[in-house]
């Protein structure tokens, strides 16, 4: 049987576990009470509550178009998962459904959202496509936005804001996009093992959260086997700090991580 909690970590990985979640999760309003207004709010299809809610508030707050992107992909099923869990979301059909369409119903009822201010993109099933699609929503509606605010599952927050400036290198007049993840998940040790401080409903697994992590370093890469400009050209290059090298490096040859991640896949 899988245990439920995941093991403390050694002190070092685990600050490089943080070091990379915080990186990951680019917020462009650090130490800022909240968010400057955009013209739009950009939701990028997520299992994430905390990272919908935050869209959905904002949105609600600022009177601001929410364009939510997502339809059916490989991670979907957490989508489902999530919405099941959640005390007040699990009213909520989700069998078979795109993500655009579950989240487009969490903003209508439980954070009334207006109709007029929805717009819907159900067709992309990964991160390039909800950057693509997204922008072609956006010129075929005639909308000319100066600023978005684009807001995804804070690991991917980093690779979404580098594939919206990708595809965005094709537009004329492209808006200036703002990177808000909603929060940035935070690890730490306890006696029960390892836990997100704060503790809030609706995030990942801490087993899959450190997948993600782990897997989306490589993706980021500007070589033959990334997403960069010299492999698959999804998004602009990416630089990676010293530290950032140094905290992958910490998290990618970490006994204990690797023994507690083979045990779980088993």
């Amino acid at each position: 049987m899988l245990k439920t909690t995941f093991p403390a970590l050694p002190e070092p990985t685990l600050a490089a576990a943080n070091t990379l979640g915080e990186w990951l999760a680019q917020n462009d309003f650090v130490g800022k009470p909240a968010p400057v207004r955009a013209d739009v709010v950009i939701l990028a299809g997520n299992a994430v509550i905390p990272t919908i809610d935050a869209a959905c508030a904002l949105a609600a707050a600022q009177q601001t178009p929410l364009l939510i992107s997502g339809g059916v992909g490989h991670s979907t099923t957490f989508l489902y998962s999530a919405i099941a869990r959640h005390p007040r979301y699990n009213v909520i059909r989700t069998t078979g459904r795109g993500e655009a369409a579950i989240l487009a119903d969490i903003a209508r009822q439980f954070w009334k959202l207006d109709d007029k201010q929805l717009l819907i993109e159900d067709r992309s099933t990964n991160c390039g496509e909800n950057a693509r699609f997204s922008v072609d929503m956006l010129i075929t509606k005639e909308i000319k936005p100066k600023t978005v605010m684009v807001m995804q599952d804070p690991t991917m927050q980093r690779r979404t804001m580098a594939t919206f400036a990708r595809v965005s290198e094709q537009c004329n007049d492209a808006p200036h996009w703002l990177s808000w993840p909603g929060l940035t998940p935070l690890l730490i040790n306890t006696d029960n093992g390892l836990e997100f401080q704060p503790r809030q409903r609706g995030l990942w697994s801490v087993e899959r959260y450190l997948s993600l992590l782990l897997g989306e370093i490589p993706r980021l890469r500007d070589d033959a086997n990334g997403y960069g400009p010299n492999g698959r050209d999804y998004l602009v290059h990416v630089d990676f700090p010293q530290h950032i090298e140094d905290a992958w490096q910490v998290l990618h040859t970490d006994r204990t991580l690797a023994e507690a991640m083979s045990f779980r896949s088993l």
